[in-house]
């Protein structure tokens, strides 16, 4: 794919109760479990952490997520990052 077709998502994060989250622009998914989702989105890294984390839906065409649990944080990182980090630099992370 080259740089023409590419088509840069906006990346937005939706809210509700502290129980569901609605993200777009979302690039990649680390991993994820109930209590931490790591994700990397148009913004950089972003970890999830809170309770009984559920992942209800991710489009990987529109790059859309939504999550529903008991939300703790919303943690940005790198913010030059936007793709999975090799396993060499997750060792010395």
């Amino acid at each position: 794919m080259n740089d023409e077709n590419k088509i840069v998502k906006a990346h937005n994060i939706i809210m509700e109760d502290r129980k569901f989250l609605t993200i777009s622009g979302v690039t990649d998914v680390d991993n994820f479990d109930e209590k931490e989702i790591l994700l990397y989105t148009q913004a950089g890294e972003l970890t999830i952490t809170g309770k009984n984390l559920h992942v209800n839906s991710m489009s990987v065409e529109t790059g859309e997520m939504t999550i529903e649990g008991d939300i703790w944080a919303l943690n940005y990182g790198d913010k030059d990052r936007r793709s999975p980090v090799s396993f060499v630099r997750k060792l010395f992370r």
